[in-house]
């Protein structure tokens, strides 16, 4: 989890404090307002969320996560984590994400279009600073191309 003040108490969170930030909120009388801890899974998924309006992305993950994207779906599930993975260290963090892009579109503008939608989106909404947004292409998707599961795995 990612704690954005310096002194958490929660088991398995990485104390943090986001660029610019001060210590803990307190009142004008020096008492503690509280602390902020954000779950590492909650940054993974703004990541996917911000990748949802990349142009030329046809699906997040690779093959063995799609197909059991295709099940989720079947039960009416969304993993918006799917292909996304994220390691928070003091007041940063480190994104790795796979997708599948749709063909013709340039790999390399999708892989940069992705990479600054994590970013704005993780430095916007969490307030970490991003060091490094790692995109891999597993595929590319044909037009023509029809998978057993339809379309359900496309974004």
């Amino acid at each position: 989890m990612t704690n954005l003040t310096p002194d958490s108490t929660v088991p398995g969170s990485t104390p943090v404090l986001p660029d610019g930030a001060s210590a803990p909120a307190t009142t004008p009388g020096g008492e503690s307002r509280g602390k902020t801890v954000i779950n590492d899974a909650v940054v993974a998924k703004i990541a996917g969320l911000a990748l949802r309006d990349v142009a030329g992305l046809y699906a997040l993950g690779g093959g063995a996560a799609r197909a059991l994207g295709a099940i989720r779906d079947a039960f009416k599930s969304t993993d918006h984590t799917q292909g996304v993975s994220v390691e928070v260290g003091e007041g940063e963090v480190a994104v790795d994400v796979t997708l599948v892009a749709a063909y013709p579109v340039s790999l390399q503008q999708v892989a940069e279009d992705a990479r600054t939608a994590i970013i704005e989106a993780i430095e916007g909404l969490v307030g970490l600073h991003v060091t490094e947004v790692n995109v891999t292409i597993t595929d590319v998707h044909l037009p023509e191309e029809t998978d057993e599961a339809g379309e359900a795995d496309a974004l």
